[in-house]
């Protein structure tokens, strides 16, 4: 993919690479990804969304972007559901040599890390701005992980969980706030392609009780904070890994919100969406008064609108406000008109007054 110039940094927007932002695929709500590993559901998403390995540059071991795709070659896919607060991934990887024999941190990992609220700054207690706190594990269930969130998931996860979540809230890794899937047909040390699919909930505000957090609000056209790198084992002796490839180029993109990169949250694709859509919302202003203000949220080039609201009245205002003069059901509906067709949405009951 050849990413988006955007100046971010006009926009006070302080991330890596302020000259790109890559675009998060909206999915349609009745096209919502399976997690099964199954890259079908992903065909509709164009290859403009594609990130590959051309993206990342290799900042521990000095080589920089001297990358050798017959070693390690990656593509990767992000999505959204409008109303979902919901990151949807898929990792297509090719590697040499793979390595998921052993039970700890010693594996080929896709490390991820997500700012959905653009707050920045460090987020793991080793980077704590008090260095008297850095070395205290109570810092850790205070701030680790709190306001970013780093996924460390194993590729492939043999007899453990499919991440570790660094940070004090473990529980954002299981359902309803993520879930993975993969598939393969290597063995450790064997050379081979991998798909994994999964999604993650991107949080403002995550501490180690999940009755107490915050979830990100992901919104149409909103810029979130995120960044990953492939961390690749080429030796099951060895005690490092032989690759840190990351998206920002810069290595504390694991600990630092602000080191990570811009994503924008895209609109559906016209190609998968009517030349004209109904719809609209509503407020209730005062319940005492029956007085309700209507919205339009229609797609598309709109000329006209027409507003039944139930009661035996109408309005051609794209956003009235109505009084309803005696209490009940209504249904209300909306009629747009444009130079491309017509379309209406109704809604039952929802405007109900006392």
């Amino acid at each position: 993919m050849t990413p988006t110039l955007f100046l971010l940094a006009g926009l006070g927007i302080g991330l890596e690479r302020p000259d790109v932002e890559f675009q998060v695929f909206q999915f349609p709500a009745n096209q919502i990804p399976r997690i099964d590993g199954d890259t079908s559901d992903w065909s509709i998403v164009p290859n403009s969304y594609s990130i590959g390995s051309k993206q990342l540059r290799e900042t521990v071991t000095g080589i920089g972007d001297k990358h050798d795709a017959k070693n390690l070659d990656v593509t990767v896919k992000v999505g959204w559901v409008k109303g979902l607060n919901q990151l949807y991934f898929l990792y297509e990887a090719h590697d040499n040599y793979w390595d998921f024999a052993q039970p700890g941190l010693h594996n080929d990992i896709f490390e991820l890390v997500v700012d959905g609220d653009l707050s920045g700054g460090p987020f793991i207690r080793q980077m704590h701005p008090n260095k008297e706190l850095q070395t205290r594990l109570d810092t850790h269930f205070l701030f680790h992980g709190v306001h970013a969130q780093n996924y460390h998931i194993f590729t492939p996860a043999v007899d453990k969980d499919w991440t570790m979540v660094w940070g004090c809230q473990p529980w954002i890794k299981d359902l309803p706030y993520a879930n993975a899937a993969t598939k393969y047909n290597f063995k450790h040390g064997e050379a081979g392609k991998l798909v994994l699919e999964f999604f993650v909930t991107p949080f403002d505000y995550a501490p180690p009780e999940p009755t107490r957090a915050i979830a990100s609000k992901l919104t149409e056209n909103k810029v979130i904070g995120m960044s990953w790198a492939i961390l690749d084992y080429d030796d099951e002796k060895a005690k490092r890994y032989a690759g840190f490839w990351n998206l920002s180029h810069k290595t504390t993109m694991y600990g630092n919100a602000s080191d990570l990169v811009a994503f924008r949250l895209m609109p559906i694709e016209k190609h998968l969406r009517k030349p004209v859509e109904a719809d609209w919302s509503f407020h209730v202003i005062s319940r005492k008064d029956r007085v309700v203000s209507f919205r339009d949220r229609s797609y598309g080039e709109i000329t006209s609108w027409k507003w039944d609201f139930g009661d035996g009245t109408s309005s051609t205002a794209q956003h009235p406000t109505h009084h309803y003069k005696k209490p009940g059901e209504f249904i209300v509906t909306l009629s747009v008109k444009g130079p491309k067709g017509t379309a209406r949405r109704a809604k039952v009951w929802d405007v109900t007054l006392p």
